[in-house]
């Protein structure tokens, strides 16, 4: 029996040389865990890495029957979730994402960032959830998986036909990205954010742009991250830095640097998760380790392994966003100690929740149904 990828030993992967698909994250498209058979890609000789067709985003439309994910997990600071799109074309190497893709019979690695799916009909999806009896208003979170601003969201709109929505209804939402692309909504949030419904949470893992390009091909450059929480700020929009993930050996000496620059531009809120690789992102990152950083790598790993009692990752609540042993306790320090320098706050800000009021016509359309039966 062919042994799932995830499982089997990392083995070294050739590095020094340029990457086969630039401007994307994973380099290989190893089949899922679900998947009966297993592919590689192997050197026949004939110069295949020359002849590779160049990487298109394909984008497949799906309607899916609900929108709104409830999440019970003890570690989470949100109970339920909206996430517009799967796959995510910013092509981070490390996403903890990867692995939902194999659900849909695609890979974790290219297909993940160059195959998605928009969820088409989201608002109107939303907004009959949202009127559904004894629906309870709780802060909604929208980009827990996938970035709701992936370049997609340019021509699809559905992230913003979401918030269009919430701010009608008056319901809370919390928003995690690492796309200057969030400002095309301020017209939307600053509204919002002026009856306490909106914090926006920008990721930055590194001030480097050649590090930023290597590792999250797609995504917005560190200075326009930076920039965009500064016009946030600006019109009153609540911003949380997130330093996600630390990985340590590589990022983890900018830690200081990210947070001082952050609040700078106008964020009050800090949070961090160091690197996380279940399933088979423990694969991957290492590949995209050893081709773009082989000097380090095995430094690198060595340290990860320090603070995940020995392996690439541990699954327990409480411990696997944050680690475990002497370096993952460091790095919990110095985030406290500079958050308190700095002025960060030390509390969540809480979103209101009274001012919701469930969608009119969906409302109505619920009434009907109703009646005819």
């Amino acid at each position: 029996m062919t042994m799932p990828a995830f499982n089997r030993p990392i083995r070294p992967l050739p590095s020094g040389e340029a990457p086969l698909h630039r401007g994307r994250g994973a380099q290989t498209n190893a089949s899922g865990r679900f998947e009966p058979v297993t592919r590689e890609s192997v050197d026949d000789g004939w110069d295949a890495a020359e002849t590779l067709e160049t990487l298109v985003t394909r984008v497949t439309r799906e309607r899916p029957r609900h929108l709104i994910t409830r999440n019970d997990s003890p570690d989470l600071g949100f109970e339920q979730s909206l996430n517009p799109y799967r796959g995510c074309e910013h092509g981070c190497s490390y996403c903890y994402a990867r692995p939902t893709h194999a659900y849909l019979g695609l890979s974790p690695g290219l297909d993940f960032e160059t195959r998605l799916v928009a969820k088409d009909g989201a608002a109107a999806i939303l907004r009959r959830e949202l009127a559904a009896r004894g629906y309870r208003p709780r802060t909604l979170a929208m980009g827990t998986n996938t970035d709701p601003y992936q370049p997609i969201e340019r021509q699809h709109r559905i992230t913003r036909s979401a918030l269009e929505v919430l701010a009608e209804t008056g319901h809370p939402v919390g928003i995690v990205t690492k796309s200057a692309l969030v400002t095309r909504d301020i017209d939307i949030l600053a509204p919002m954010a002026a009856r306490g419904l909106v914090k926006v949470a920008i990721s930055v893992t590194t001030l480097d742009r050649d590090l930023a390009r290597r590792m999250e091909p797609r995504a917005s450059q560190p200075q326009l991250r930076l920039d965009a929480m500064a016009a946030l700020a600006a019109a009153g929009i609540p911003v949380t830095l997130m330093v996600a993930p630390i990985i340590p050996g590589l990022n983890d000496p900018e830690i200081e640097t990210i947070m001082t620059r952050a609040f700078a531009a106008g964020a009050r809120e800090v949070g961090y998760v160091l690197l996380r690789l279940p399933l088979e992102i423990a694969e991957l990152f290492t590949g995209w380790l050893r081709q773009h950083y082989p000097e380090r790598a095995e430094h690198v790993l060595q340290l990860v392994r320090s603070t995940r009692e020995g392996g690439l990752y541990d699954s327990a609540f409480h411990r696997r966003m944050s680690g475990t042993g002497p370096y993952a306790f460091m790095i919990g320090r110095r985030v406290e100690i500079t958050a308190a320098r700095l002025g960060f706050r030390k509390t969540r800000l809480a979103l209101e929740t009274g001012h919701f009021k469930p969608p009119r016509d969906a409302l109505q359309q619920a009434d009907l149904f109703e009646t005819a039966a």
